[in-house]
């Protein structure tokens, strides 16, 4: 049988054992746990917008206090990596390349988050219920999450095909797939970005890194995070991704 995007996301939905009382979630198959519902092992502190332009010993002395911080921002709660919008933003300590990343969140009103791929910026998370602000003419909430914000605006993927958020107090599920600088994006089940190319933010005259970490954003709100998987691509299965998307 053949599955579509959407039969397949369903079907990976499925085999997740949500963990409710700290256990370790059981992923589906292929995927393999990055978050193990107990405590921040593997995960540590780093914004990088505010060591980007630091160098040398100052850079240094930056990292090591983010790291010594995420604690005290983010901790566990019944399986839930929990952060309440402040500090530093949860970063892996594995660099990844190509992928295919299953997530949930769920957030509150007025909370600004996003998902980096590669250390990159990112796969963006709105309160949906925000106004559009003339003053930010690019900035459209109500178009809804999913969106590769940081893109240039107007190019395909910097806003999402459709509105797919949930009510504050539900969760959502993300299916995000990367390879190379092409994006997939699901939420709850809906596509929203179609194999859009992901900019460099940090310099839009080069490639995206070939790696780098995933990383949850967070800031102005509570945010909770389950259930985080991620499966790595093989070269052959992404020429055939991409070969077939041709």
């Amino acid at each position: 049988m053949k599955f579509t995007p959407a039969a397949l996301f369903l079907t990976l939905l499925g085999s997740i054992s949500l963990s409710s009382s700290g256990a370790e979630p059981t992923p589906p198959p292929g995927f393999r746990t990055l978050f193990n519902g107990r405590d921040l092992t593997g995960w540590h502190g780093l914004n990088p917008h505010s060591v980007v332009k630091l160098k040398d010993a100052k850079k240094d002395e930056a990292l090591k206090a983010m790291r010594a911080e995420f604690a005290k921002h983010w901790h566990v709660e019944n399986g839930e990596l929990v952060n309440v919008g402040t500090g530093p933003y949860a970063t892996t300590d594995e660099a990844f390349g190509d992928i295919e990343f299953l997530i949930e969140y769920k957030t509150v009103a007025k909370a600004d988050s996003g998902i980096y791929l590669r250390g990159t910026p990112q796969v963006q998370i709105w309160d949906i219920n925000q106004p559009d602000d003339a003053k930010k003419p690019d900035r459209h909430p109500k178009l809804g999450s999913g969106g590769l914000f940081n893109n240039t605006p107007k190019t395909p993927g910097r806003d999402p095909l459709v509105v797919a958020d949930k009510p504050f107090g539900e969760w959502n599920s993300f299916r995000i797939r990367q390879i190379g600088d092409v994006t997939w994006v699901w939420l709850n089940d809906k596509l929203v970005v179609d194999a859009a190319k992901m900019e460099n933010y940090w310099d839009k005259t080069q490639p995206l890194p070939a790696t780098g970490p995933l990383m949850l954003q967070t800031h102005g709100g509570e945010i909770r995070w389950r259930n985080l998987f991620i499966r790595e691509i093989g070269k052959e299965e992404a020429t055939k991704i991409l070969s077939e998307k041709k």
